[in-house]
């Protein structure tokens, strides 16, 4: 039994405008109607596997829940990192949470990548896991496919011959440039480093008490006096904090000298790039790929992707083009240039720019809003409201509102009274007004939302009641 440990933080900078850090690339169906964690998710799913630890912060817990309802998975643990520490302690964690049953094996994997042979990654996961329950630290390497300066690398003892087995490993290499990623391909004796890991509870628990000592005591308190919040396990923030942030790999896998690395053919990529994503969604003969209402005419290896029905994005004589549209942003790029995408975010960050971080659809356990105009004394949201949701009972000290119900009902609460509104039916609640909404059919609820005052930020929230336990 194989009990998966999937990482689901990330910041989502280099798919950027798709993704972002408010709603990193994990989350997207990038590759089909599953979103990349869904596909991580059902890959390390039946008779060989545990139930999974989803490992994530408190901004995206009710979003990764969601998504394992979508796909019928209902006994993933999701787990609530309280500060940004790195896969160290992350996993150290999850180790110790894990830690009545030393002897069983863990597999630590990232939720956004993806596998297109699920037969050969098996196959290498059962090789790896023949040496975990031996004692080695597991770690899994891709065939290069050629110089990839966007990945790190895995140095083993002897060249690749062929066979799927485990490997000494001699050590990492961090990502190089041009030239000397040529030369790491060309010398056989290097891998891809996928980021999965595959070890014994035990092992992995006796690594970090061998070489990160100093993390033990703070992430053994973070276990120990977590607590239950709703349907999530949150770790002791006071305690989680003082653990040291650094990955697994500085932290303990390359000092330590039990691990094998296993090889890893199975149409691996982390989706790091926009041109990583183009290669996966198989080009045509001309290298055009096209997403949503996007047309290409008369274009070479290019990749076209409009997230929006009202934008149609057409490419005309392009030639090693990547574009992709979204209602509040466009990206157009060199598919040569394409990891340079993340150093346009910092720019946009720098100059405070929201589109840098923030999403045009705000997703919230209850649904989602998005803002359909915005000016200096109105504001308009569309809101979705999934069935049972309920938002916070509160008021605003700076603006009125105006609900019309569009789809769906609503069970609105104004002060001490209570109604349902249909479709095409509205409501006014005027400032300072306690009030709520909840659906409580069993279709989504969609409603207009006009707002109007002197202040419209979402900060101008006083909640009296949650039943997501928000402050």
């Amino acid at each position: 039994m194989i009990h998966p440990v999937i990482l689901c933080g990330g910041s989502g900078t280099r798919l950027w405008p798709s993704s972002r850090r408010a709603y990193p690339k994990q989350f997207i169906g990038l590759l089909g109607q599953d979103t990349l964690f869904q596909s991580t998710l059902k890959r390390l799913s039946g008779p060989d596997f545990g139930a999974p630890l989803v490992m994530t912060n408190a901004d995206f817990r009710f979003i990764a829940t969601d998504q394992c309802e979508e796909i019928g998975l209902s006994d993933a643990r999701v787990v609530i990192e309280p500060a940004l520490r790195n896969t160290g302690p992350a996993i150290l964690a999850a180790a110790l949470m894990l830690e009545d049953t030393p002897d069983a094996l863990m597999l630590v994997a990232p939720s956004d990548h993806i596998m297109g042979d699920i037969d050969a990654f098996l196959q290498s996961l059962r090789i790896g896991a023949e040496a975990a329950a031996s004692g080695k630290l597991v770690t899994f390497g891709v065939t290069p496919t050629g110089p990839e300066t966007g990945y790190g690398y895995l140095e083993l003892e002897a060249p690749v011959n062929g066979a799927l087995k485990p490997y000494p490993l001699k050590g990492f290499t961090e990502k190089p440039d041009a030239e000397t990623a040529q030369k790491l391909v060309d010398g056989g004796r290097h891998l891809w480093n996928a980021g999965l890991f595959l070890f014994r509870v035990r092992d992995i628990i006796a690594a970090f008490e061998k070489h990160a000592p100093d993390m033990m005591a703070p992430c053994r308190g973070a276990v120990q006096n977590g607590a239950q919040d709703l349907g999530f396990y949150r770790l002791s923030e006071a305690e989680f904090t003082d653990a040291r942030s650094e990955s697994i790999d500085y932290a303990v896998m390359e000092m330590a000298d039990n691990i094998a690395a296993v090889p890893l053919s199975c149409g691996w990529s982390d989706l790091g790039s926009w041109d990583a994503l183009w290669a996966a969604s198989e080009p045509d003969s001309d290298g055009i790929v096209t997403q949503g209402t996007a047309t290409a005419v008369d274009c070479a290896n290019t990749f076209l992707r409009s997230e929006s029905d009202d934008i149609q994005l057409v490419g005309v004589g392009l030639k090693d083009i990547v574009a992709v549209a979204m209602r509040d942003a466009v990206l157009v790029a060199d598919m040569n240039a394409s990891q340079q995408v993340k150093d346009a975010v910092t720019l946009l960050k720098q100059r405070k720019v929201s589109q840098a971080e923030d999403y045009p659809r705000f997703h919230r356990p209850w649904g989602w809003y998005e803002t359909l105009c915005l000016d200096s004394r109105f504001q308009v949201k569309r809101i979705m409201v999934k069935p049972g949701g309920t938002l916070s009972l509160q008021s605003h000290m700076h603006r009125s509102e105006h609900w019309i119900v569009v789809a769906g009902t609503a069970q609105i609460t104004i002060g001490d009274e209570e109604k349902l509104l249909s479709e095409n039916q509205s409501v006014y609640i005027p400032l300072g007004a306690v009030h709520r909404m909840a659906n409580p059919g069993r279709v989504p609820m969609y409603l207009i939302e006009v707002q109007t005052g002197a202040y419209l930020g979402e900060d101008d929230i006083v909640r009296y009641e949650d039943v997501y336990n928000r402050n």
